[in-house]
């Protein structure tokens, strides 16, 4: 599981300008499986995403793809952490530690 955080690094005009295209991109991941959550961060300096996809590679491709991240409008921090819990609704996303 990936926490997949991200700082705007441009004035919001430039952000909202590539707004439409991220939520269509966001959209797709959510379709292909690969987000849980998402939103904007308070106050409005950037965003968070957790998302459940295989590997770190498997992350960094997605966030790669970003329009903000072409648009050069933020920057992402990866975090993966290990879902040992998870509310009942988000059972099947359950890790085991490894041995």
């Amino acid at each position: 599981m990936f926490v997949l955080e991200l700082t705007y690094t441009a004035p919001l005009e430039r952000v909202d300008a590539a707004l439409p295209d991220h939520v269509e991109w966001l959209k797709r991941n959510y379709a292909a499986g690969h987000f849980l959550a998402a939103g904007r961060k308070v106050p409005r300096d950037g965003g968070v995403i957790l998302a459940s996809v295989q590997d770190r590679a498997t992350a960094e491709r997605i966030v790669a793809e970003d329009p903000f991240t072409v648009a050069g409008v933020c920057d992402y921090r990866i975090t993966e952490f290990t879902a040992t819990t998870t509310a009942p609704e988000l059972e099947r996303f359950k890790e085991q530690l490894p041995s």
